[in-house]
């Protein structure tokens, strides 16, 4: 199937419309954003200006991390068109999660960015036992927000005959299922792992595997849909 607005990507867009539902989840995620933002307050004088933009990385970041926690629910959206109780069960149970998962994210970056840029994290001091629950907050929230990823996409798997999905459509709801699902429980490993004794106080830097191990299960992904669809044709 060639690009259109109808099918992206080999992907029949199924959600056309924009629901209720999807206005709601969009509500939260603009509320989210307001809660990271850098200062409600124009500055005064001069210091604090300098002082406002130097929470501005740590802001760039967590704004990144939403947005691809948006687009991801975004492209379920328009993909399936689902609007079911299970859905809208599931994506509240997400936006709870993203709701929760804000102040951590926001406190752990700004914690971190401020001191490997500025040298100092404007105030913020933590101990090292303090920094281990931290990581464990965050990759407990991180978890969650990809096991509810994981759970929408195996009710879109389940529901695959009533959506009369293609077989590249499968192809694609399977990867993504396994992808949502393989990211969820490397943040649930992370969580784990920060309450050691052993674990540094760089060991978020863990999270920086993830890159090669998606980016390999997506070259392994593309060569699959690729024979499908050669033997398709």
């Amino acid at each position: 199937m060639r690009n259109s607005p109808d099918v992206v990507d080999g992907f029949r867009m199924r959600g056309r419309e924009v629901t209720r539902l999807e206005s709601f989840a969009d509500a939260i995620f603009a509320f989210a954003l307001t809660l990271l933002i850098v200062s409600l307050e124009v500055p005064k004088s001069f210091a604090d200006l300098i002082n406002t933009m130097r929470g501005f990385p740590a802001f760039a970041v967590c704004f990144l991390m939403l947005a691809t926690i948006w687009n991801t629910h975004y492209k379920f959206s328009r993909r399936y068109g689902l609007d079911d109780p299970t859905t809208r069960f599931l994506t509240c149970v997400l936006l709870f999660i993203v709701l929760f998962y804000v102040y951590p994210l926001k406190f752990l970056f700004t914690l971190g960015i401020n001191d490997m840029i500025f040298g100092g994290s404007d105030g913020l001091r933590i101990s090292h036992r303090e920094l281990s629950t931290l990581y464990s907050i965050y990759g407990f929230g991180f978890a969650g927000i990809y096991f509810a990823f994981t759970l929408l996409y195996l009710h879109a798997w389940r529901l695959r005959d009533t959506l009369d999905l293609s077989g590249v459509e499968k192809l694609e709801t399977r990867y993504i299922s396994c992808r949502v699902f393989t990211v969820s429980i490397f943040g649930l490993i992370a969580a784990v792992l920060a309450q050691t004794p052993w674990f540094p106080s760089w060991g978020g830097l863990i999270y920086f595997l993830l890159f090669p191990i998606l980016h390999g299960s997506r070259m392994v992904h593309r060569r699959h849909r690729a024979a499908l669809q050669a033997s398709q044709a």
